[in-house]
């Protein structure tokens, strides 16, 4: 081989290490979320606090593909939009972290698994992010459908009298409505009550209703403001 065509191949290497080459980013989060609304707003509500207090970077990204109850479409399907975030992205994110819950999929478990060995972090609730934000009221092990922890909100907010007294899903301002009486730090106590059970073993996350661990990616967040 000619020092010329030598020469060539590594010149190619190099340009091919270039492109291939992302920063790594430190503190950095990706955060995909299933729903378009609430989980989106409420994440945002945390980076907020986390710019204003630290001028930290979390990219909240919401995939408009995917339904808030994921309707039609596999929650195995979010892993393989995270995948494509994650290589279209200019730098490489310390944190990745996929939020979903398991509403009526069969495929709960299997995308829990496949997002792990894809190396992401995975915030989860049985059966529906709802059931997250009720523990920033009260504790309860009660398995309930999505819409009964919809309706259980409705009475809080009309009881604490928070937005327009009923539960919405475009509250732009839900982390701070449920961080009421540091509601946000209640929830964490009360999803780690709940999960201890499921920590002991013996449980798939679609067997643990109702169960969360969104608490895990909000004590990550949090740790940037406290």
């Amino acid at each position: 081989m000619g020092s010329d065509d030598l020469f060539k191949k590594r010149r190619e290497a190099r340009k091919q290490r270039q492109y291939d080459y992302k920063t790594p980013k430190a503190n950095s989060f990706l955060i995909v979320t299933e729903g378009e609304r609430t989980e989106p707003l409420y994440f945002k509500g945390l980076q907020k606090l986390i710019l204003e207090n630290m001028g930290g970077v979390v990219d909240v990204v919401v995939p408009p593909v995917i339904d808030i109850h994921g309707e039609g479409c596999s929650t195995s399907k979010l892993i393989e939009v995270a995948e494509q975030l994650v290589k279209d992205a200019k730098i490489m994110y310390q944190n990745v972290w996929i939020v979903f819950d398991k509403d009526d999929f069969e495929d709960f478990n299997q995308a829990i698994e496949e997002g792990e060995h894809q190396g992401f972090r995975i915030a989860w609730s049985n059966q529906s992010f709802e059931y997250w934000l009720y523990l920033h009221f009260n504790y309860s092990d009660s398995a309930l459908h999505r819409r009964q922890w919809n309706a259980k909100l409705d009475d809080l907010f009309q009881k604490y009298n928070l937005g327009d007294g009923t539960y919405q899903k475009n509250y732009e301002d839900i982390y701070n409505m449920v961080d009421w009486y540091d509601g946000v730090n209640t929830a964490i106590k009360n999803a780690k009550r709940r999960m201890a059970d499921f920590e002991k073993g013996g449980f798939q996350p679609s067997e643990f209703d109702p169960g969360t661990t969104v608490y895990q990616l909000v004590e990550e967040l949090k740790r940037f403001i406290e």
